[in-house]
């Protein structure tokens, strides 16, 4: 035990994190690594339920290239799909093969085929596929490698304050009933939106711009059918439709349906206020039904399914921190902002932001100048943030709009699929940012494009920009996204990249070299 300022501490510590789910057990991870003291505070204890399960090809490389950099060999596996079912199966997850989009109109006849569709592939095989992760394994899987690396853990723990002194911050908690008093020299807070370093130091929170106010509803269901048993779809798509991030589209709003090995179903759905009013998406699994029974198509998928979790219901999902880094603390970017769960979007963010931190942690640790890079670190959270919120806000508008809205998806996977390649090519200076949004030509044109999204009226103000957003796309297109061709399903083709060798400085014998490398080929 140790005294000081008059209250006992029970330790002191070169980190402390708020939160134990996957962000703020993987940051523990890297800092241990780097030989940091840590200590991981928890309000509730695992495994536990946790919504936001969807992998994607960039989120499981910033994973990768985590494990390889920081020594994290239990981690690597979870990467893709067959080395996490071979080294451990026990780990509940899903499959991933791509990207799912039906458009429906509500109370309409549903129509489930290639006219409403648009299917985008993210990996070739099963072997190198993506995963959805059933958080409450994957956390608590992570939790365990941080303790087992030497992180302390108090879960049960109530943070209620933070005192900051020049040299250290002092935290105080409750914990089974008694005061706890934990001294820090730097505090990652890993909590989520509006959490500990949000309510402690009184945080503002700010609009995100052009941006409607959204709601959702979810549980993890069992008995959920796949589309392709109830549907004869006639051609073969480029993956097996219900093994991918399944989104069933609707004006003003979304259902995603999320498949696990374990014979669970994650489902939810994310709304404007004015859909979340209209089906009173407080009253839960009622709410739900009502919902399901103007979306005929989605209705039959969940006929005789069951929820096998309490209905939560979030009353604003979007959020957005004044302030994201302080002299001792910063956030990382799933308590700094979110957005919406449209795209998974949030779990590449807050890998890039964990990335950035140890980077902040190994070569500035204590130093005079690590407040200057936590301001950068805080700059570019924040700017990805907001290019999220753009991103969506077009989407969102424009879900009645189904020809728009795919083409406005399009700018997603193609920064997507540039940035991944250019990482996996060693070359992320072609790439420094999510969504490139500071990219000399692609960011300031995206910006443009979405803004004008929000304000179409005419047929012709709609095939004007769908034009407009090719054209952008094209110069960063290393998926064959601008193929006419592929008719809304986009499969993934290793002549696509080989073909736009040079869109990222290098030649069809590199691309040649980096799909034997990464298992492209079964």
């Amino acid at each position: 035990m140790q005294y000081l300022w008059g209250r006992q501490l029970r330790a002191m510590y070169d980190i402390a994190i708020a939160g134990s789910g996957f962000a703020g057990s993987l940051t523990a991870m890297v800092a241990r690594r780097l030989g940091l003291s840590v200590a991981i505070v928890e309000r509730g204890s695992h495994p536990r339920f946790m919504i936001g399960e969807s992998s994607t090809p960039l989120s499981n490389l910033l994973l990768e290239e985590l494990a390889n950099t920081y020594d994290l060999p239990a981690i690597r596996p979870l990467t893709k799909w067959g080395s996490w079912q071979s080294r451990h199966p026990t780990i509940g997850c899903g499959l991933k093969r791509g990207f799912t989009f039906y458009h429906h109109g509500l109370g309409q006849p549903g129509a489930i085929g290639r006219e409403n569709s648009l299917l985008v592939a993210a990996n070739p095989h099963d072997r190198i596929a993506d995963t959805h992760w059933y958080r409450a394994d994957f956390d608590h899987f992570l939790l365990q490698q941080a303790q087992e690396m030497g992180a302390d853990y108090y879960d049960e723990t109530s943070l209620e304050s933070l005192r900051e002194l020049p040299d250290l911050l002092e935290i105080s908690a409750t914990r089974h009933g008694q005061p706890v008093h934990l001294g820090a020299k730097f505090l990652v807070d890993a909590t989520g939106p509006r959490g500990f370093l949000h309510r402690a130091l009184n945080l503002d929170e700010l609009p995100l711009p052009n941006y409607p106010k959204t709601q959702a509803l979810y549980s993890h269901f069992t008995s959920v059918e796949r589309i392709d048993e109830l549907h004869d779809v006639h051609e073969t798509p480029p993956y097996p439709i219900d093994d991918s991030a399944l989104h069933h589209l609707f004006d003003g709003g979304w259902v995603w349906v999320l498949r696990f090995n374990n014979g669970r179903v994650s489902a939810g759905v994310a709304a404007n206020e004015w859909i979340a009013s209209q089906f009173n998406f407080s009253e839960g699994e009622s709410a739900w039904r009502r919902l399901l029974a103007q979306l005929p198509a989605v209705r039959e998928q969940f006929e005789g399914a069951s929820a096998v979790e309490p209905f939560r219901h979030i009353s604003q999902l979007s959020f957005c921190s004044s302030k994201i880094n302080g002299k001792r603390w910063a956030l990382l970017p799933s308590a700094a902002g979110f957005v919406d769960p449209l795209l998974s979007t949030g779990f590449p963010q807050t890998l890039l932001g964990i990335s950035r931190m140890a980077n902040i942690l190994k070569h500035r640790w204590d130093s005079p100048s690590m407040e200057e890079y936590l301001a950068t670190y805080s700059m570019q959270t924040g700017n990805e943030l907001l290019a999220t919120a753009r991103l969506v806000s077009g989407l969102y508008a424009n879900m009645g709009r189904s020809h728009l809205f795919k083409a406005i998806a399009l700018l997603y996977f193609a920064a997507a699929s540039f940035s991944e390649t250019a990482r996996r090519l060693n070359k992320p200076d072609l790439a420094p940012s999510f969504l490139l949004n500071d990219h000399p030509s692609f960011g300031p044109a995206c910006e443009r494009l979405l803004e004008l999204s929000l304000h179409i009226k005419t047929q012709h103000d709609e095939e004007r920009l769908i034009a407009e957003i090719m054209q952008t796309i094209e110069p960063i297109d290393v998926a064959g996204l601008c193929r006419a061709d592929r008719n809304n399903w986009y499969p993934v083709d290793a002549k696509d990249l080989l073909d736009a060798a040079h869109k990222v400085d290098s030649n069809r014998k590199e691309i040649q070299e980096l799909l034997n490398s990464c298992g492209f080929y079964p």
